[in-house]
């Protein structure tokens, strides 16, 4: 895929995240590798709001030069986690991070783990790193090196006290991912909130739907493909 096709693709998530209101002031960034190395990567600039971006207001940086901080264009949180995820995990072609509302409810708990309950949440069954060492805002490249070790051999991660992050090897996936995460926090947190006993699936039966979700790759890049022809029609901007 082209960088101006993977800016097109970034820029819409931007956008559409504005609209599931899951974005958080002027803070949260995304990331996307160009070069094959991965090194090289798409991010957000500084303090510019969701609703706003466009394909070409996206910076590329490169991973192993800091200095995109000094000229203030960068938050330097981003830097701390994006450059640190692209610079020591090059395979990571995409990452997302956000605070939305119920996944940080539930990255608040004392067991913030995703229990699986219906399809959604048995989506997440055993896949979800959890960091339980919240030490303050992610800003420094140490934090992001221990965040991306957090990480470890899983794709997305619940950032206890903070958010989530996840990570995948297209736009769409992780659009799809963060989208269906976020919902599946909804109807756990939905579920906790009645005050009634948890019915939880079997570890069995949410280990199989876990692995039918990893065989729906198809289903995520329409899922995206379908966002984005809303956004063709309504807010054709983004691909500037």
């Amino acid at each position: 895929m082209t960088e101006q096709q993977l800016r097109i693709d970034l820029a819409a998530t931007f956008r559409l995240f504005a609209r599931l209101g899951m974005h958080e002031a002027v803070a949260n960034h995304f990331s996307a590798a160009v070069s094959a190395d991965g090194r090289k990567f798409l991010l957000n600039r500084k303090w510019q709001h969701f609703s706003t971006i466009r394909a070409s207001d996206l910076i590329q940086l490169d991973a192993d030069d800091p200095s995109s901080l000094e000229r203030g264009v960068i938050d330097p949180t981003a830097w701390a986690i994006h450059g640190q995820l692209h610079r020591r995990a090059p395979h990571i072609r995409v990452a997302m991070h956000l605070h939305p509302i119920y996944a940080t409810t539930l990255s608040t708990l004392a067991d913030p783990t995703i229990k699986p309950i219906e399809q959604n949440t048995a989506r997440y069954f055993n896949r979800v790193a959890v960091d339980r060492d919240f030490a303050g805002m992610a800003d420094s490249e140490d934090e992001g090196a221990r965040l991306v070790a957090m990480l470890g051999d899983k794709s997305r991660l619940m950032m206890g006290n903070h958010g989530v992050m996840v990570t995948a090897e297209t736009i769409g996936e992780a659009f799809d991912d963060m989208y269906t995460l976020e919902r599946a926090c909804q109807i756990l947190v939905n579920a906790y909130a009645t005050g009634q006993p948890l019915k939880i699936i079997s570890d069995a039966v949410a280990e199989k739907t876990a692995r039918d979700w990893e065989g729906f790759r198809d289903f995520s890049l329409a899922h995206f493909a379908e966002m984005k022809r809303i956004l063709d029609r309504e807010e054709p901007d983004y691909a500037d």
